[in-house]
């Protein structure tokens, strides 16, 4: 059913006249502007108007439908499907070293603006993380020491923390965070073989190549991309014996005596 208009007329006299605008008196003496374009044809000062105002409430109507249909498509693409908490974890520890990690980002439509970790309460300026990665390694850690970690992801549709992990660093005599991967051999065969059996019964873990997670290149000779990129990320780069000491002394070994090379590396 279509609403019915309403309307509204008032007297006006034409005072001012110009190409643009006219100057209409109400007859209470009141003074308003008014398109001289849209009186009638031969309006001159002086001339007695009535100008009629009438309101469309069926061209209103589907206006107004327009606009909340508007606002609701708006709302099923941008609003409906809010940013999710990341999901954090620890992927690897060590004596005085972690790696964190966290699932993909769930962002639907927001946009990520920043991504912080808190250890203990604390956010950790110092690091800066990349929008396109999902994990960090953290190091410089206590030995055998708890620590708290969560993450706090700033997003265009408001902040979001993750859950709580507790974790301990090992004490000195958990070899089991120890993971190696292999650098330069003057003999490869049966050293890396070996050396791989004896991560095994460490029950520590070994790679091909070097990642966020290793804790030293075992090598012989410097030179190789493991080794390159060993040096790139400070990983600690030891003679097999390393190794070995380790697991005869049952207690992972200062790096600083094994070192291929005579150069200051960060442990």
């Amino acid at each position: 059913m279509t609403k019915p208009s309403t309307e509204t007329s008032v007297q006006f006299t034409v005072g001012k006249l110009d190409a643009g605008m006219a100057i209409l008196l109400t007859e209470d003496h009141h003074l308003i502007e008014f398109p001289s374009l849209l009186l009638p044809q031969g309006v001159t000062s002086g001339s007695v108007v009535n100008i009629s105002v009438t309101r469309n409430l069926s061209e209103e109507e589907i206006k107004m439908k327009e606009f909340w249909d508007l606002q609701e498509g708006i709302f099923e693409s941008f609003g409906k499907d809010q940013p999710e908490p990341p999901m954090l974890r620890v992927r690897n520890i060590t004596q005085t070293s972690l790696t964190l990690e966290w699932d993909q980002l769930v962002l639907h439509t927001a946009k990520l603006r920043s991504l912080d970790i808190y250890k203990n309460g604390t956010k950790l300026a110092q690091h800066h993380i990349p929008t396109d990665t999902n994990h960090i390694k953290l190091s410089g850690l206590e030995v055998d020491h708890e620590y708290e970690f969560y993450v706090v992801i700033k997003t265009t549709s408001g902040s979001l923390q993750s859950n709580k992990v507790t974790v301990r660093t090992h004490k000195m005599d958990n070899l089991t965070g120890i993971k190696v991967a292999f650098g330069t051999f003057e003999e490869p065969e049966p050293a890396v073989t070996e050396l791989k059996e004896l991560v095994e019964r460490m029950n520590a873990t070994w790679s091909d190549e070097v990642d966020a997670d290793t804790t030293h290149l075992l090598a012989q000779l410097p030179g190789g991309p493991n080794y390159e990129k060993a040096m790139r990320y400070s990983i600690p780069i030891v003679k097999p014996d390393w190794l070995v000491q380790c697991d005869r002394n049952k207690k992972i070994q200062a790096a600083l005596p094994y070192y291929i090379v005579n150069v200051s590396q960060n442990e």
